[in-house]
């Protein structure tokens, strides 16, 4: 059987944190998001950063039979409309422009599309949400969500709970309405987009995960934590990535 092509957009080297500027211009991500597609029956491909090639990440995109949205750095707030908070961290704007356009181009289409963390934000924001630029400064009784291995976390450690919502693919995937999730972000969906059904919340009452409207065919799922971490050893983080590839193999939600 043919492996659905699963396309997963680069990030900028230099974006990273503790990768030094003035580097030659390079593109990068993280294997465990690719392994974690292969794993699961898909075929993954990496998708470059082609801001000034619009017709040519059109053509790659066309080929392609589903979408990950991955993990990385802040999304730029001029993206939803707002200045630069001072806790912002660092910016890749060139994927922010490349997975916007896809992630539009996949809910136009019926494309099957995963976010992942930052890919969660980046698909609220690309459907005309907002987001909290800074958790710890400007949410109210937040929990701590900033667990990053840059400051000697484990990517493993489960930091909090979510609660599932009933009738979700979440829910589906998982079986149990309460689960641990890992969370390395600073940055959180605030307004919710209009097309969009919040499916998983934190105790503090933060979305964690959402899909599509009820009535959509589509496989459209961002969820805030990091499964790509969890995939080889979790069932259920397993049934979410296979889920996925599956909606992508079939062409169907």
């Amino acid at each position: 059987m043919k492996r659905p092509l699963i396309g997963i957009p680069a990030q900028t080297l230099q974006a990273i944190d503790g990768i030094p500027e003035g580097l030659p211009h390079s593109w990068a991500m993280n294997a465990r998001y690719y392994t974690a597609i292969a794993n699961s029956g898909g075929a993954p491909v990496m998708i470059p950063l082609l801001t000034k090639e619009p017709e040519a990440l059109r053509e790659i995109y066309d080929r392609l039979d589903g979408i990950l949205l991955a993990g990385g750095v802040d999304m730029d707030p001029c993206t939803f409309g707002e200045d630069p908070h001072p806790e912002l961290g660092r910016t890749d704007p060139a994927r922010d422009t490349v997975e916007v356009q896809l992630a539009q181009w996949s809910v136009a289409d019926g494309k099957p599309i995963l976010g992942l963390c930052r890919g969660h934000q980046v698909l609220n924001v690309a459907l005309g949400g907002t987001l909290w630029q800074d958790i710890g400064t400007q949410v109210t009784g937040a929990l701590k969500h900033d667990y990053f291995p840059t400051a000697g976390y484990a990517r493993e450690y489960l930091a909090h709970d979510v609660v599932l919502a009933p009738g979700s693919r979440i829910l589906a995937a998982f079986d149990r309405p309460t689960i641990r999730v890992n969370s390395m972000h600073h940055q959180a969906v605030k307004t919710l987009a209009a097309n969009l059904v919040a499916t998983g919340r934190s105790p503090d009452d933060l979305i964690e995960a959402f899909e599509g409207q009820a009535d959509s065919e589509q496989f459209l799922v961002g969820v805030q934590w990091h499964p790509e971490v969890f995939e080889r050893t979790d069932a259920p983080t397993k049934r979410l990535f296979a889920a996925f590839v599956e909606a992508a193999r079939t062409g169907r939600g």
